[in-house]
């Protein structure tokens, strides 16, 4: 069995749902009462990806406050992709998003000095006030690199494993060799490994 191994950033303003995203996505659960992550919190989960790969993806994610910005330098490396969100009610979050695509761009990238790939989330896509059209998104996530973007509600489960799996997806594509970026050397690992589908969460 062939085990990829990958480092994944969730990046985007405080209180965007990024811990909640995460929460779901590891262990398939809702809580409205999250707070705030302090500094970098980090979960694994392993996908059954065929019946000869898996996928170990370390979810890191990054604390939204400005305090922690000067040590995101630390926190992106190693990483092969890259989750960026915002609150599809919150205009500022979304404005916000080209600071982050530019600081995971300008800190982390492939040794061909391309960027990693990225996937941008319009999340909490439940809620009836909407502040962001799907127009000014398409246009973003076109003319900033972006490898798609989704409408995402973790509230009610809605795309948080289809954009996680087109990332995954995407990676995968970049390290075969059938997408034109190159993964950097060591960042894929082959193990003999036979374990059922499971998940962990650590704190770091």
């Amino acid at each position: 069995m062939t085990e990829h191994l990958m480092k994944i950033l969730i990046v985007g303003d405080v209180h965007v749902g990024k811990t909640a995203f995460i929460h779901r996505y590891v262990d398939g659960q809702f809580n409205s009462m999250y707070k705030a992550t302090v500094g970098v919190d980090f979960s694994v989960k392993v996908l059954d990806w065929s019946d000869k790969e898996k996928v170990k993806l370390h979810l890191w994610d990054i604390a939204g406050q400005e305090r922690f910005g000067s040590m995101t330098r630390v926190y992106y490396k190693g990483a092969l992709g890259c989750v960026v969100m915002f609150d599809v009610t919150n205009s500022s979050s979304f404005l916000k998003c080209l600071h982050w695509k530019r600081d995971v761009d300008k800190k982390v990238m492939l040794p061909n000095g391309g960027p990693i790939p990225c996937i941008l989330l319009a999340n909490k896509c439940d809620l009836s006030q909407r502040a962001v059209s799907a127009e000014s998104i398409d246009t973003f996530g076109k003319d900033n690199g972006f490898i798609t973007w989704m409408e995402t509600s973790v509230k009610e489960n809605k795309n948080v494993g289809e954009a996680m799996r087109r990332l995954v997806e995407k990676i995968l594509s970049v390290q075969s060799g059938l997408d034109p970026l190159e993964p950097r050397s060591g960042d894929t690992v082959n193990l003999q490994q036979n374990s059922e589908l499971n998940t962990e969460r650590k704190c770091c």
